[in-house]
């Protein structure tokens, strides 16, 4: 696994960059300027960047309803999400879709879902599609935990497994499907073990907040289903450290449990190992967190000057032409 310095540091300026938009539209919330619900990545940051960092630009991918980390990964205009979240005309899917429903079709990403498991079935028609076409590319379908006890789970991966496309299912375990332990709700130890029910590879990594390690492991999995051998399941163990949505306080968690979990933050994980391996100085680092910084409060300032969408476009984009 060799990576560049300016490939290592593009990784480590897109978590900054998921951190940073995921604080400051928890912050626009409580402000009440952001309408709808919202679900915030923060402390998924390696589970997001590693992944996508392993896929070719013109891959695709799924998201779904704690996709922030995703999009952003995928190469969105911050500008346009900052809208589109803040229900701006200038959105970029013209501020209808809000935070659960960002899709960016230029770069891959085929949408958010605010169905948990929604993406699933769309993600295997993709990759179908991919495989008739021979385009070469693969697709990524990013959720929870708790979508992999949904039924769409289970019928996606016997389909994609039966016409053997190239689809990767990746399940982002932060440990809650709201409010429910995982362990609570599957009588196997880990998600990725279910992979074996449908005959084909299960891989599993153990620290999701290491960003290499992710990476890594995507790689090998990325290579496995370009090839055409067909679809793989990962499961990456990560942790939310905000509640599931907006309007969860997260009481079902211990103060202790998540303070624990914030000592094992991705972006100190990859900032020490930068430093400490002489590939960037502290210097360069907290420098791309300002740069971070700039560019969120640049997206805020172009949302608030948006303008709202006008009553007719809600009869617009309705039927495709």
């Amino acid at each position: 696994m060799e990576l560049s310095k300016n490939r290592l540091l593009n990784m480590y300026e897109l978590m900054l960059d998921i951190r940073n938009f995921d604080l400051k539209v928890n912050q626009l919330v409580k402000r009440g300027m952001v309408p709808g619900m919202t679900h915030l990545s923060v402390g998924e940051e390696a589970a997001n960047i590693g992944a996508l960092s392993a896929l070719n630009p013109d891959d695709i991918i799924t998201s779904n309803h704690r996709g922030h980390g995703q999009v952003i990964g995928k190469g969105i205009d911050l500008n346009g999400m900052m809208a589109e979240i803040m229900g701006k005309a200038t959105g970029t899917c013209k501020g209808k879709g809000g935070s659960m429903h960002i899709a960016d079709l230029e770069n891959g990403n085929l949408g958010a879902n605010g169905i948990v498991g929604g993406g699933q079935g769309i993600a295997v028609g993709a990759a179908y599609t991919q495989k008739v076409k021979k385009t070469g590319k693969i697709v990524v379908c990013f959720f929870g935990d708790g979508a992999t006890n949904e039924g769409s789970f289970h019928e996606t991966l016997n389909l994609a497994s039966v016409w053997k496309v190239p689809v990767i299912f990746y399940s982002i375990n932060n440990g809650y499907g709201i409010s429910t332990s995982i362990k609570k709700v599957m009588n196997t130890e880990h998600i990725y073990e279910r992979a074996a029910a449908y005959g084909i590879p299960g891989y599993f990594i153990e620290d999701g907040n290491d960003v290499l390690e992710v990476y890594k492991k995507f790689e090998e999995a990325v290579k496995y289903v370009r090839e055409g051998n067909g679809p793989v399941l990962i499961e990456s163990v990560t942790y939310r450290w905000f509640g599931h949505s907006s309007s969860d306080p997260g009481k079902y968690r211990t103060k202790e449990e998540v303070d624990e979990w914030k000592k094992k933050d991705p972006i100190l994980k990859f900032g020490k190992y930068l430093v400490e391996n002489k590939i960037a100085t502290q210097e360069e680092l907290d420098k791309l967190d300002e740069i971070s910084k700039q560019k969120i409060e640049d997206a805020v300032e172009f949302a608030k000057n948006s303008p709202e969408p006008t009553i007719e476009s809600a009869f617009e984009d309705i039927y495709a032409d």
